[in-house]
Parts: structure tokens; sequence; C-alpha cells
């Protein structure tokens, strides 16, 4: 189909989720569509109805859609990724946060305007990026157990929507001051194998994680690695300190905290973990005791042009 200035106009989908509020009423729906128009998209919306939906939209896409837009928090992304990677041919994602904390949107260099991030969007690059997997779960920047890990997925709904980021800080405090369990775990990366008591694991491919920018200094999200830390911290002292300094210094220069780089890891558990993995801010469904988490690599992403140089070891494909 050609627009009326005779160019050729491309196909895209928008995933969003209906709930999130006001900025996806009928008269918001349409100005989004009058700015994709403009960019030579043909668009279609489409609310996913529940938990899981984003990902049956995605798998069952015609291959001739040439990119879907993911809007609304980091686990709906995760959904839409999910089904992009259980495709025989996959499509080239974007993502505009729309969520509470949005981790990934501000790493790709989002702003607060919906309006003016799909401009950014629009007018940006098309980048291969490495993305986990955790025993064929993807997860686009974040995977870990322990403490804290469980606030993102159990914390209110009602919450977030009334307090926004406040809200997983109030539900932080609370399990603060509870007693934190310690894992007996066996973990392998290439030859090094280590068994110890763990209170928390973290794997990532990111910069910005729990609101924290720069948690990384460093990283690349197409260098075919993933970010890995073991804490063993129990003690309330050393877990304030730990994050005190989380805010002020890179993670992998903590004291205490075991750091690697690596594509591939292998983890067992000796007894059932007490809470659910997180994965994107989601509970990763089911427990078992060993998990295998290595990359996906050269996954086709859109995104702004803004934080490219910074995020991105390699040139453009």
């Amino acid at each position: 189909m050609y627009n009326n200035g005779g160019d050729l106009m491309k196909n895209c989908v928008v995933i969003y989720n209906p709930n999130s509020g006001h900025i996806f009423k009928a008269k918001y729906l349409k100005e989004y569509k009058n700015i994709l128009n403009k960019h030579k998209y043909n668009v279609k919306f489409i609310g996913t109805e529940y938990h899981g939906h984003a990902k049956e939209i995605v798998s069952h896409l015609d291959s001739n859609t040439d990119l879907v837009i993911s809007m609304g928090g980091d686990g709906t992304f995760n959904e839409v990724m999910t089904g992009n990677l259980e495709r025989k041919k996959r499509l080239v994602l974007a993502h505009i946060p729309v969520g509470t904390t949005n981790d990934v949107g501000v790493m790709f260099g989002y702003e607060k305007d919906i309006m003016k991030n799909l401009r950014l969007l629009l007018n940006g690059e098309i980048r291969g990026m490495d993305i986990g997997n955790i025993n064929g779960r993807p997860f686009v920047y974040v995977a870990g157990f322990g403490k804290f890990m469980h606030i993102p997925y159990q914390t209110p709904r009602k919450l977030k929507k009334k307090l926004g980021h406040m809200a997983y800080l109030i539900e932080g405090a609370k399990d603060f001051f509870m007693p934190t369990k310690m894992h007996k775990i066996t973990y392998k990366i290439g030859d090094i194998e280590k068994t110890g008591y763990y209170s928390f694991m973290l794997i990532s491919n990111a910069n910005r994680i729990a609101g924290i920018n720069n948690f990384y200094r460093d990283v690349k999200l197409d260098d075919d690695k993933f970010e890995v830390i073991f804490c063993n911290f129990k003690r309330r002292v050393d877990i304030i300190r730990t994050f005190a300094l989380l805010l002020t210094m890179d993670a992998s220069k903590v004291s205490g905290i075991e750091f690697y780089k690596t594509n591939h890891i292998e983890v067992k558990f000796y007894d059932y973990p007490h809470k659910a993995w997180c994965v994107d801010g989601e509970q990763l469904d089911r427990a078992v005791l060993k998990y295998d988490i290595s990359i996906n690599k050269n996954v086709k992403i859109m995104m702004p042009s803004k934080n490219i140089k910074k995020n991105f070891a390699k040139e453009k494909d």
C-alpha cells in the first residue's frame, strides 16, 4: 500500500495494555496513528486482555509485519520478546515504556512524553541485541532470585498505579526487616565451579536496574556477555552498606560480591527457592532445582539513536 505521496507504506503493530491509563484513550491512539502514518507506517493497535496475551499476539502475526511496538512496562516487552523468539521468522521489535520503573526505556534513551518517545523511536536505528534465556524463558535485561527479587511481581498493582516507584520502596522496606534466606547452590561458569550459601543472585544485560542508573559502568548490549553477581550478605548492616555502595560505584567493584561476565551459567539449588525467580519484573512460573542461563544473539530491536553509541560495541549491521 502507498501513501498520498506515492511512498510504499510499511506495516506496524502496536501492542498495549488498555488498563495502563489515559494514554491509551481513543484520542491518543489516533495521535499515535498519525505519527506512525507520517513515518510511512500503516498501523494496527491491539490491546491485551490477559496475562500472556502479548506473547500470543506476536507469535501469530503475519511475517510481513515490519515493526512490532510494545507499549507498556518491562514485563509487557518481555512477553512480546518471548512470542517473537518462538517464531520461525523473527520480527523487528521496539519498546516504548509506560510502566512504573521502566529500566529498559531509560536505558534505550526514552523520556517521559509518549508522543516524543514515539518520534524518537521512528527516527532511531535497528540494532542487534543480546537477549538472555533462562530455562527457555527469555529475559530482556534482568533475571534473579533471593533478597528483594520478589518485590517487582508481588507489589500490588493498585499500589504501583497510585504511588509509582515509591510502591517498590515501601515493599522493599518491609522485606528489609524480614529474615534473609540463604540458598545453598552450586554454580558453574566455564571452568569455574563453586558451591556456597547465597542470599541474592542477579543476571543482567543492562546498565540500569531497579531504578539505579549506572548499576554497571560499561555494559554493552551486543558483546555476547551478561553480567552476573552473587551475594552472600545476611546481616542488615551488610545489606545497607552494599546498597549504599551500589548508588555510587560499579556493582562489579563492591567488596564481597562475586562478579562474572559470561554467556553461559548453570545454577543448581539443593532446595527449591522459597520465592520464585524474577524475570524482567515478572514471576518465573515454575520453580525447579536446575537453571541453565544462556544468550540469544543479535535479536533485532529498533530504538532511539540517543544512547546507541554508549550501549553498543559493534557498528551498525
